[in-house]
């Protein structure tokens, strides 16, 4: 059994989830749908999805901008309150603990929202000493709508002007008549919205959602379905395509890394392993028709040179496609691979990434 529990657990399960646990709290991996009609869902309408089991954690006090400004490697200073960053949660040794989005919410309140890492042991390092409290809020659920059809759905129902907020910009409203935070952010390569409100809120709003959306292709999505989304928009995932072992500047996360900010954790050793890259984070289009293995090799001349970290099959693409960690020598676009899984063995062939929408003109529309 889980150890945290969605709000909306019954109604995943009406859907035909068993509730696999992610990050201690009951998932729905799968619904009875397909997962490519929901992919389908995603693309050409708006899927809903359940990602309350992400943790969120209140920092707040007179010391809490200098807290979350060590924890992470955005230059939280920058983030004025109504916005967010996304970035990396280092160890002293410059390798990725976990990453997550930091809400800047009021002037001394500050939201983190983070993955199945170590982002809560580590803030309460950084706020070991100062003047801060750290509140795990368990009762805040997030639901998350993503695909070209939510942003004006979701305008129909808010007072705000939601076609105006800008991504990772969010504001305090209401939706439905119901108190929300509403966050131009998502994990899906589509324009999308993460919903915050409490367990009380939740339920009825994905209910309304699940009502006023059905005819205009609105509906609930599994986690199966957000992981082809993710993939073809090259999103990482923490534990598998970043890990303790790797630094930002492995993974194309460099760009998150603040180089004018003071003093974060794992600074000194995250500069020093700049330039000095052990693996390369790649695309591959594997010659296969179905997704292949997670975890199979990558070789060359019979070589060992690589790993598969998440695999998805794209039936809008007809590819099967995976996310990987290379030797730095083996990441150049058309390298080819023999590939060797426990089910799948076939050749594939490294590829630009993003897979789907490259220059990311869908989210930052």
């Amino acid at each position: 059994m889980s150890e945290r529990n969605s709000a909306l657990a019954a109604h995943h399960i009406a859907l035909g989830s068993a509730l696999e646990e992610w990050n201690g709290m009951g998932a729905p991996m799968t619904y009875n749908t397909d997962p490519c009609d929901e992919h389908d869902t995603v693309r050409t309408a708006a899927g809903l999805f359940d990602v309350s089991g992400l943790k969120k954690l209140h920092v707040r006090g007179s010391d809490s901008l200098a807290v979350v400004d060590h924890l992470i490697t955005r230059n939280m200073a920058a983030i004025p309150i109504g916005r967010s960053a996304y970035g990396a949660v280092l160890n002293d040794d410059g390798g990725i603990c976990d990453d997550a989005i930091i809400f800047t919410m009021a002037e001394n309140h500050y939201l983190v929202v983070h993955g199945s890492g170590e982002c809560r042991e580590r803030l309460e390092e950084s706020a070991a000493g100062k003047d801060v409290s750290v509140e795990f809020d368990d009762d805040l659920h997030n639901i998350s709508l993503q695909g070209p059809a939510a942003t004006d759905f979701l305008d129909q129902y808010t007072p705000i002007d939601l076609p105006a907020v800008k991504y990772f910009h969010q504001q305090n409203t209401t939706l439905f008549d119901r108190p929300v935070l509403i966050s131009r952010t998502g994990f899906s390569g589509e324009r999308g919205f993460e919903l915050f409100a409490t367990a009380e809120n939740i339920v009825p709003l994905w209910e309304a959602i699940v009502e006023n959306g059905a005819g205009q292709g609105i509906k609930p999505c599994s986690f199966s379905g957000l992981d082809k989304a993710r993939v073809e928009a090259a999103l990482l995932f923490y534990p598998y395509d970043m890990t303790a072992e790797n630094t930002p500047w492995e993974v194309e996360f460099g760009w998150a890394v603040s180089r004018k900010k003071g003093d974060f954790r794992g600074k000194e050793a995250v500069f020093a392993r700049e330039g000095k890259d052990k693996i390369k984070f790649i695309g591959i289009e594997a010659d296969h028709g179905d997704a292949v293995d997670g975890g199979a090799e990558l070789l060359v001349g019979g070589r060992k040179v690589g790993t598969v970290n998440s695999p998805a099959w794209s039936h809008r693409m007809n590819k099967s496609l995976a996310l990987c960690h290379v030797e730095p020598a083996a990441a150049a676009p058309g390298t080819v691979f023999e590939l060797k899984g426990e089910n799948v063995s076939c050749s594939a062939t490294a590829v630009r990434i993003p897979f789907y929408d490259p220059d990311k003109t869908r989210t930052h529309a």
